[in-house]
Parts: structure tokens; C-alpha cells; sequence
């Protein structure tokens, strides 16, 4: 599969305006997706969080392994910071998230009694693009003051947003310069972080069919009749005779359907799947 490289201009703008902000800030909520948690872990920007409490939240935890993401959060928490597995559009997403950004608080609140002073938490959000980081604002401010989207790159300014006790600033997403690891990379293009018009689908399919076959057979045999595991792009063609596409001439539409397995994964269709576990990443440097 080809090299996969994706750093925008706009990104090393949107580093040092973070870089300037942070200072204004009281801690960090940086948002993953629960999907892939390794992958969507940004290093880079740790650098810019100083000695400021931070609380990873695994977005999207809907679409994933409930057991895989609560081994993230143990690990992140064995590092010394916060995190919390969510599903942003839940209804009690707002209320699990304030309660842990109060119990990260807790020592500035203590502080802030003690002066006499009350001012609200100034906190800055921060990730990936596409791992939901606008739809967690939305879900704390209690409306829609945050632009949401399902393609990468949606937010590329900051904006101050207010929510009940405290302030959040909502930055654009950024990756890093380089992805070293592509194996953490293909992740990134499988769940729509990675800007889809410099992907190759047909070959982002094959290497997705791969993964899911060692991790989930049975949820590919439910979904699309694969019953030969025996070559990724034998399972492709399960896919394509099971839904229908076929060119004339009765040749597979492998366009299509790589297309659609992607969309089905990215949509949680195919199942509840994480595909990093935590045994892979003990290491994993929060």
C-alpha cells in the first residue's frame, strides 16, 4: 500500500496559536477515538500541555470494544492522567464528562477557595481531526456553537465557547509532521482522519480486510457471507457478490465495493470494533 502522509499547511499555524493559547488554560481535554486509540494519540502535542492536567476522552466508544477501550483508559490512568471512554451524542455525556473535569480541577478549585477567588475552569480541547472534538463541545455547552462535520479538517480556527462551570477553547485538529508508524496510519485513513481524497480505497480495503479478518471473522461472515479467509482480496469479492456489485460482463466491482466496506467500518455497521488492544501499546506515552 502507498506511503500514507497528511500534514497541512494550516497545521503548523494551528500548533502555534495552541502553543500561545494553552498558557490560558487550566488543563487539557484531548479527544481520541475510542476505535483507535493508539493512532489518534497525538505525542506532539503533549509538548505543548506543560505540567496542565489532562483528561484523554475516547470519543465514539459506541462503535467500539467496550472491553479494549476501558483497558485504554486504565492505561492512560496508570500514566497519570484522566480519561473517560464516551459517546458524545449520549445523554449523559455532558454530566460524566463534567464530573471528571471537576475531579482533575479539584487542587485549582481548592487553590481558587482559599484566595477567594471564583472564576470559571478554562479548558482547551484538543486531537486528531475527525475524532469528534466539536460534537463533545456541543454535547457540554448544551448547543450547537461548535461546527461538526464527517470529513477531516472541519475546525480550522479557535473559538471560546462557555458551558456550565467553565470555558472551553475549541482548536483545529492537527497531526503529526510525519507518521512513522504506518500500521497506526492505515488506521487513521480506516476511521476518516485522514483526508479521503489522497487515499486509495481499493487498497486501503484490502489491508482493512486483512486486519478484520485476524480480529473478527465471525463479524465479517455475518455481515457479508465471508466464509474463505484464505486472501484479502478473496474476501473482497465475498463482499461484492454478496451485495450485488457486478460490472457487465459479470466482473466484481471492486471500486464499490471497497467503498462500501470502508463506510460500513466507519459507520459501525460491520460491529463494535477497536482495533489497537491495550497488551500492544503497554507503553502507550500519555
Amino acid at each position: 500500500m502507498k506511503h500514507i502522509q497528511w500534514f497541512p499547511g494550516h497545521m503548523t499555524k494551528a500548533m502555534r496559536m495552541m502553543e500561545d493559547s494553552v498558557k490560558l488554560c487550566d488543563g487539557v481535554l484531548v479527544i481520541l477515538d475510542a476505535r483507535a486509540p493508539a493512532a489518534t494519540y497525538n505525542k506532539n502535542l503533549k509538548k505543548l500541555f506543560g505540567n496542565r492536567p489532562v483528561l484523554y476522552v475516547l470519543n465514539k466508544s459506541d462503535l467500539a470494544d467496550e472491553g479494549r477501550a476501558k483497558g485504554f483508559c486504565a492505561l492512560i490512568e496508570r500514566g497519570g492522567a484522566y480519561a473517560l471512554p464516551l459517546c458524545a451524542t449520549d445523554s449523559s455525556a455532558a454530566k460524566r464528562v463534567g464530573a471528571k473535569i471537576s475531579s482533575m480541577l479539584s487542587e485549582k478549585h481548592r487553590k481558587d477557595e482559599e484566595k477567594g477567588m471564583r472564576r470559571p475552569d478554562r479548558l482547551m480541547v484538543a486531537g486528531i481531526p475527525n475524532t469528534g472534538k466539536s460534537t463533545v463541545i456541543n454535547a457540554l455547552s448544551g448547543a450547537k456553537r461548535a461546527i461538526t462535520g464527517d470529513k477531516a479538517g472541519v475546525t480550522r480556527g479557535k473559538q471560546w465557547i462557555r458551558c456550565a462551570g467553565f470555558e472551553l477553547l475549541d482548536t483545529p485538529g492537527t497531526m503529526p509532521p510525519s507518521f512513522e508508524n504506518q500500521y497506526l496510519a492505515r488506521h487513521l485513513a480506516y476511521i476518516g482522519c485522514i483526508n479521503d481524497d489522497i487515499l486509495d480505497f481499493g487498497d486501503l480495503s484490502i489491508e482493512l480486510l486483512g486486519e478484520l479478518s485476524r480480529l473478527c471473522p465471525d463479524k465479517l461472515a455475518e455481515r457479508y457471507g465471508i466464509s474463505d479467509f484464505s486472501a484479502p482480496l478473496a474476501m473482497l469479492e465475498q463482499l461484492c457478490k454478496r451485495r450485488g456489485f457486478i460490472l457487465r460482463g459479470g466482473e466484481f466491482d471492486y471500486e464499490r465495493g471497497a467503498k462500501a466496506l470502508v463506510d460500513d467500518f466507519r459507520k459501525g455497521r460491520i460491529g463494535s470494533i477497536t482495533l489497537e488492544s491495550p497488551e500492544e501499546f503497554e507503553n502507550f506515552g500519555v
